[in-house]
């Protein structure tokens, strides 16, 4: 149903908005959410965290003029109630339901599309380069971004197109001219914002190792090959060619601090190899991430911070905040880093998630082949972005 299409509940409810939600979550409080989406959307993709106790109600149960027993037996009376859907109709039809019915509740505004809404800057302390860098977070997907600006310049790595004017905005707070937007490979969770800030007046910078899989846009814009270096301010990106999660995949080191590797490497597993040639090509491109990571990625001085473009429920943020890790750290840390090339291509292949929602159709899009306005690239990415491979066996304890 359409949020106009829920009758209008008697009782006025609340709105509780996103950020505030997350700022509750954060702070470790207990939040009782009730989410009255369907059980398969649910299952695909719902809000969690410390202390989050979450239940799930499809909003047909509360249709009838008298809602059953055993439904409100599901819902707790002794706490506040914060009720979610997709994009906040139901959500405040449900919640003026169950307010009439005697419960403290509120409801999430504009539903999960306010959740994926929001996306936060926050500085990653351990980089000593020069300049200041930031990682963006979208808590929604766990899609990762990169900000580093100095003496007036900056770069963006990894931009979504649904915060294009986020950018351009905390560019002229910080009264720094966006010189970069770049992308580490064709992404497949999400829309990539790098066409839409070239064409606002920062240089796209997109791997000439993707060319080759059919992107249609990429005279218009600049390739960077392994080797190839960016300045900004007196920071220096260089890029390091790192396939294995696709062909083109291409790593950032900034100023010799932080490697932003795009999906080749997680702060808590390594990447899945399927997304470019499917099933039948996934051998052969576990066999190569093995070969990136260990003679590429691994080959870097233990205290460069690895930085993804994702990190997933799996992962523990750093002090600061942050989704970063010392590469030696991950080295001790993670078993997929130490096995031998048979063993963890075995490994990888032998537990795969679901892939991202929608993938193949943003694929197509980031490649220039399809388009999309920009309700329906929010759209097509709202969802776990299920870049990494399984943590369970690849990650260590």
């Amino acid at each position: 149903m359409n949020p106009e299409d829920f009758p209008t509940p008697d009782v006025e409810v609340e709105s509780t908005e996103p950020a505030q939600l997350k700022d509750s979550i954060d702070e470790g409080e207990a939040v009782t959410l009730l989410d009255v989406r369907m059980e398969s959307e649910y299952e695909t993709w719902h809000i969690d965290g410390d202390g989050v106790e979450s239940i799930n109600v499809p909003y047909f149960h509360f249709l009838d003029e008298e809602v059953e027993s055993d439904v409100l037996e599901q819902i707790p009376e002794d706490r506040e109630i914060t009720v979610v859907c997709a994009k906040g109709g139901a959500s405040d039809f449900v919640g003026g339901t169950l307010a009439e019915l005697g419960y403290d509740v509120d409801h999430l505004e504009d539903g999960m599309n306010g959740w994926a809404s929001i996306y936060e800057a926050v500085e990653v302390t351990g980089y000593d380069g020069a300049g200041t860098l930031l990682q963006y977070q979208r808590p929604s997907s766990g899609c990762l971004g990169y900000l580093l600006y100095d003496d007036g310049e900056a770069a963006v790595i990894d931009p979504l197109r649904a915060f294009t004017d986020r950018y351009l905005d905390d560019a002229a707070d910080l009264g720094v001219d966006l010189q970069y937007a770049i992308d580490t490979h064709v992404h497949a969770d999400h829309i990539s914002g790098v066409r839409e800030l070239h064409d606002a007046g920062v240089e796209g910078v997109v791997p000439a190792a993707a060319v080759d899989r059919g992107l249609t846009y990429a005279d218009e814009l600049t390739t960077a090959a392994d080797g190839d270096t960016f300045d900004v301010g007196d920071a220096t990106i260089e890029a390091v060619h790192t396939p294995g999660h696709t062909t083109g995949m291409t790593s950032y080191l900034l100023d010799g601090s932080l490697l932003a590797t795009g999906d080749g490497l997680f702060v808590e597993s390594v990447a899945r190899p399927d997304l470019e040639e499917g099933d039948e090509g996934a051998p052969d491109a576990a066999r190569m991430l093995y070969e990136t990571l260990q003679e590429r990625i691994l080959t870097f001085d233990d205290d460069v911070l690895i930085g993804g473009a994702h990190y997933s429920d799996a992962a523990v943020p750093a002090a600061d905040g942050t989704y970063t890790a010392p590469l030696g750290d991950l080295r001790e840390e993670m078993d997929a880093l130490g096995m031998d090339e048979d063993d963890f291509v075995e490994e990888i292949l032998a537990d795969m998630p679901p892939r991202p929602a929608n993938y193949e159709e943003i694929i197509e899009t980031n490649l220039g082949q399809h388009s999309v306005d920009d309700e329906e690239a929010f759209t097509l990415e709202l969802g776990p972005n299920n870049c990494a491979a399984s943590q369970d066996s690849l990650a260590g304890d």
